[in-house]
């Protein structure tokens, strides 16, 4: 592709847990942390209320998925060459995530390959090198109209893909396909429930702190971004988090 040919960035939404507003959001911290040219899609059956500048792709028919539809298996099917008209480098991020510094560097960084997060494991795990090999799909990158053997491979061996007993999640699947995957540096990309809440009992009166060199903030499973900024009270003691007004410089229009 020519050198000055706009990158894309593309998120999804379906149902009703995240509103337009998470997509506006999005594009918006997109908008101040990308300097360069691009284009920003969201694959969705609601395009409602999404602000101008944000290009929309229908959700797909379902391809065979026999646990229902819409499903998270659609993170796959975006690797189809053709889908959205998307062509070269795209940026997949899921809505709860927050972007806090400059992410060209997630373009120029193994141009041309396959790239995820090293899906974060407990500290104890970690610690025992027990670190498995499989993506988180918060923020991963692949080559729109170069991906075909990946959509190819979710077609071809679909019922795995749905079987939890081999693949627990999607972005376990998603990782088998890419076939040659490249982590993303560790520090670009951080759990927020991993690297800013205390641990127990400290969690119950320290604020979370931004980790240092952060780039993209995941707010995978719960608290959601709006949830965390005003405080967080899990299903368990464990899991509560005083509030986090910080985030709210970040995850804003």
């Amino acid at each position: 592709m020519p050198a000055d040919s706009p990158v894309n960035v593309l998120c999804l939404k379906w149902g009703t847990r995240y509103p337009a507003s998470y997509v506006n959001i999005l594009h918006a911290s997109v908008r101040r942390h990308l300097h360069r040219p691009f284009r920003f899609f969201c694959c969705t059956e609601d395009s409602s209320g999404l602000d101008a500048g944000i290009e929309t792709i229908p959700f797909p028919a379902n391809p065979g998925v026999k646990r229902g539809w819409p499903d998270i298996l659609v993170k796959l099917m975006v690797t189809q060459d053709g889908f959205g008209g998307m062509q070269g480098p795209t940026l997949f991020l899921d809505l709860d995530v927050a972007i806090m510094d400059d992410i060209g560097c997630f373009f120029d960084y193994q141009i041309g390959k396959c790239c995820i997060i090293h899906n974060w494991v407990n500290a104890r795990k970690e610690f025992l090198g027990r670190h498995p090999h499989v993506g988180n799909s918060s923020v991963f990158r692949f080559e729109a109209g170069s991906s075909q053997s990946v959509y190819e491979t979710f077609l071809r061996e679909m019922g795995r893909a749905e079987d939890t007993s081999i693949f627990n999640t999607e972005q376990a699947f998603l990782t088998y396909t890419m076939k040659e995957v490249h982590w993303w540096p560790d520090t670009w990309t951080r759990s927020f429930k991993r690297y800013c809440r205390s641990l127990f009992p400290f969690n119950l009166f320290l604020t979370p702190k931004p980790p240092p060199a952060c780039k993209i903030l995941v707010f995978h499973g719960r608290p959601d971004p709006d949830e965390a900024i005003g405080g967080f009270r899990g299903t368990r003691i464990h899991h509560h988090m005083r509030p986090s007004p910080w985030i709210a410089d970040h995850w804003k229009l």
